[in-house]
């Protein structure tokens, strides 16, 4: 099938060789903090994979911070044998509504404390990492889903990332079917989560996969 990355993190390597996974048809970058590009360089195995440059989408200072970090990432292309990543940016924003690797995407902001950040819905499938506060036009598109995967950093509030109370209110407005927290930190312990959390809530863990609908 089709397959789209969202982030290219530090062990993505690791995580793409656990997983089996091979080409990816394009990235999306839901903003530029470290734990979410710093597997850039990486993608140069995907070029070769596909022979061709790998089609990235993000927001317009999120693709500026990727030039400034992997500049030689978006010169000509190095093909065929990829010494270097080849990427080749498109520039998104929140709100609109597009077709990636075969995919329609709603992408919908996020308040991230410190910068905006992308969220994504494909069908009834959403999916909202560092984040602490939706906006209203950004909640109205959350409604109706079959599963969201929601980061949750922490117990206690935080000044940009959603508590657990925060999210478990999103989750009573919304009412998706599905909710899997990501982006957990040490504080939030897996055995204890699965005793704690409501019906329909459930916190995720590394290399699980997901069929919405089922």
């Amino acid at each position: 099938g089709r397959k789209l990355l969202v982030d290219a993190g530090p062990d993505m390597r690791a995580q793409f060789l656990a997983a089996g996974v091979g080409a990816v048809e394009a990235i999306l970058f839901t903003h530029h903090h470290a734990d979410h590009v710093m597997g850039t360089d990486e993608t140069r195995v995907l070029n070769r994979i596909t022979g061709r440059a790998l089609p990235i989408y993000a927001m317009e200072r999120t693709l500026d911070n990727l030039r400034q970090r992997f500049d030689y990432a978006f010169l000509p292309s190095s093909g065929p044998w990829f010494f270097r990543p080849a990427l080749e940016p498109f520039q998104v924003a929140p709100g609109e509504r597009l077709e990636i690797a075969g995919m329609p995407l709603t992408l919908f902001s996020q308040d991230h404390g410190v910068m905006e950040t992308l969220g994504l819905r494909i069908g009834d499938f959403a999916y909202s990492t560092d984040l602490v506060r939706l906006p209203e036009e950004s909640l109205a598109l959350l409604h109706g889903l079959d599963t969201w995967i929601v980061g949750c950093f922490q117990r206690a509030p935080h000044k940009v990332h959603a508590n657990l109370d925060q999210v478990l209110e999103w989750v009573r407005i919304l009412q998706p079917r599905r909710t899997i927290l990501t982006h957990m930190g040490s504080d939030l312990d897996y055995g204890w989560l699965s005793r704690i959390l409501p019906p329909g809530v459930e916190p995720g863990y590394d290399g699980m996969v997901l069929r919405p609908g089922r």
